[in-house]
């Protein structure tokens, strides 16, 4: 059997198959479908510092080939986190990364002193690129502001930094080059891309919010090329997400560059894809003569420029 285990610097996974945050709850609500040790990680929902009652509804609606989602971080705040679900996500048996978001610097920091007290948690993966709210996590569409929560982060916690990328920009590469500099461990490419659903008859959107977050499969080849590009600008080890829904995407997003995946949405239909991908990573690499899960990262032949 090939070695599934994965390295992103500091953070060591059994297998590159992590369910994306915001798509699997608190893991809990999936047990009766999943095999929770079988998964290279869990990211559980954005936390924030204070708890936050979301965006009006509709906060969802389905598009050709995805989904439209405006949910807005809809959380009970860091502490409860702690109280309720920290504990048992780490009783499940698979790594576990928290996800968290802040209206700035400080509250970023203040989030990963506090998990810094949970040495079991897997790391830390900084949402500093969802479309649907205001405030911290724009510092994703710019690379000085990205840089400086990065920095202040890895400064202020023991555990592996991940920061979470947006598409919504005009180069991602020049934001992954400014927190791989910064000290980022890793960057998830990437977020969903901004979008937005009409109701024509009512001359009105559909999503209570206006705009959305567009993911699933129709976002799939905008993440490739972002991760493919990222992967040719820096060496910072890349998650890939957006749209995987078979084997053959995960291979996808590895050829291209990715050291890991995430697959999202499509645990919303299918919630035991992410753990029926790992037997089928193992079978697929042990047919191509892989000793590991390195050996086909980064493999893309792409066409030569004359």
């Amino acid at each position: 059997m090939p070695d599934l285990s994965v390295q992103l610097n500091r953070l060591r996974l059994p297998n590159p198959i992590l369910v994306a945050s915001g798509t699997f709850g608190y893991a809990r609500e999936m047990v009766a479908y999943a095999d929770f040790r079988q998964l290279g990680g869990i990211i559980p929902k954005t936390v924030t510092p204070q708890p936050r009652p979301g965006n009006p509804t509709p906060r969802t609606v389905e598009t050709a080939g995805g989904m439209l989602n405006s949910i807005g971080l809809d959380n009970d705040g860091l502490e409860t986190f702690i109280a309720k679900h920290v504990q048992p996500l780490l009783s499940l048996g698979a790594p576990i990364i928290a996800n968290v978001a802040g209206k700035n610097t400080d509250e970023f920091v203040a989030m990963a002193r506090r998990l810094d007290e949970f040495p079991q948690l897997a790391a830390l993966e900084l949402n500093i690129s969802c479309p649907n709210v205001s405030g911290g996590v724009d510092y994703g569409t710019d690379p000085g502001m990205a840089a400086e929560v990065v920095s202040a982060v890895r400064g202020a916690t023991s555990l592996p930094v991940i920061a979470k990328l947006t598409p919504n920009v005009t180069s991602v590469p020049l934001i992954a080059k400014a927190v791989a500099d910064a000290g980022a461990d890793a960057v998830s490419l990437v977020n969903t891309i901004q979008g937005m659903a009409i109701d024509w008859r009512r001359r009105k959107p559909v999503l209570g919010n206006g705009l959305g977050g567009l993911s699933g499969p129709a976002i799939k080849p905008v993440a490739l090329r972002i991760v493919w590009q990222v992967a040719q600008a820096v060496s910072v080890p890349i998650i890939g997400v957006g749209g995987i829904q078979s084997i053959d995407d995960v291979m996808e997003f590895l050829v291209a560059g990715a050291t890991a995946v995430q697959v999202g949405t499509a645990n919303f239909y299918n919630p035991t894809l992410a753990t029926n991908l790992v037997g089928e990573l193992a079978v697929l690499l042990t047919e191509l003569g892989c000793d590991r899960v390195a050996d086909v990262v980064g493999t893309l032949e792409f066409p030569v420029r004359r």
